[in-house]
């Protein structure tokens, strides 16, 4: 650190804590404490209870939390192979390429992910690719969203990946085939949990591109989390916020041991 004294880092380390409680930890508690309450009329909740997660559990939110997990493994994979399959494409591509490559893959983030809605309804929403009323819509518009961050975080793998395994493998008499799959791959295994992990995270709480396209029979949490907000259901939609927060952070643990496991081998 550069300060030096103990009481500058006590100092420094207070501010810090003291962000971090105002921009997570406080707007995660108190939507934990509205998902909990029955009344909230004073400056602290009353009536606590779990009666707004059995509703959530009991009704439509039940089933949108399904989706929300489907949707978002579904795209993950998806964009993990197409964006692992580029990166790999673009390395061996001249440098223009590459930053051609690059630009075009990073355009769903510059753009506002409600024009990247409109962009894929208005796309498939004829034929011969009639997509539209299907969930295979929104399953695309979540890929296209994710797909970024999971080239970017592949193509940093492999800028830091040592060619002399490459170099060496060949030098051996091994194709280029079989260097991918027993070489490269293989040392790419803890950047692909991480992007596998981010796309999944991103993808369930996308809310901007899927009210663009969803259909009523495939609607994502976050949709009927806006939807309850929208009529007034405040209690009920933090209950389902708050199931959202913890299936999310399940889905990243279960894909955290395993990039761990790959990181052993």
């Amino acid at each position: 650190m550069l300060v030096w004294t103990r009481r500058g880092r006590l100092a420094v380390l207070g501010v810090f804590a003291l962000v971090v409680t105002i921009v997570f930890v406080a707007p995660i508690a108190t939507v934990v404490a509205a998902a909990l309450a029955g009344r909230w009329t004073g400056p602290l909740p009353s009536n606590l209870g779990f009666a707004n997660f059995d509703h959530v559990l009991s009704g439509e939110e039940s089933a949108s939390l399904s989706v929300s997990l489907q949707t978002a493994l579904l795209a993950g994979l998806i964009a993990l192979v197409l964006g692992t399959w580029a990166a790999l494409a673009s390395r061996e591509a001249p440098q223009w390429l590459r930053r051609t490559t690059d630009a075009v893959f990073h355009v769903p983030v510059a753009v506002p992910s409600v024009a990247i809605g409109l962009g894929v309804l208005i796309a498939f929403n004829e034929r011969p690719l009639l997509l539209g009323g299907t969930k295979w819509i929104v399953i695309l518009a979540h890929t296209v969203l994710v797909l970024a961050y999971a080239f970017s975080g592949v193509s940093a793998a492999l800028d830091r990946l040592d060619p002399g395994y490459q170099q060496a493998a060949e030098s051996l008499g091994a194709g280029p085939t079989r260097v991918l799959f027993r070489i490269t791959l293989p040392l790419l295994l803890p950047a692909l949990g991480a992007a596998a992990g981010l796309a999944v995270a991103l993808s369930m709480g996308e809310l901007g591109a899927t009210i663009m396209v969803y259909p009523a029979t495939w609607k994502t949490l976050p949709v009927s989390i806006f939807a309850a907000t929208d009529r007034g259901e405040v209690f009920n939609a933090a209950a389902s916020t708050t199931l959202l927060v913890a299936v999310t952070l399940i889905a990243l643990i279960i894909l955290g041991r395993l990039r761990g496991r790959a990181a052993l081998r």
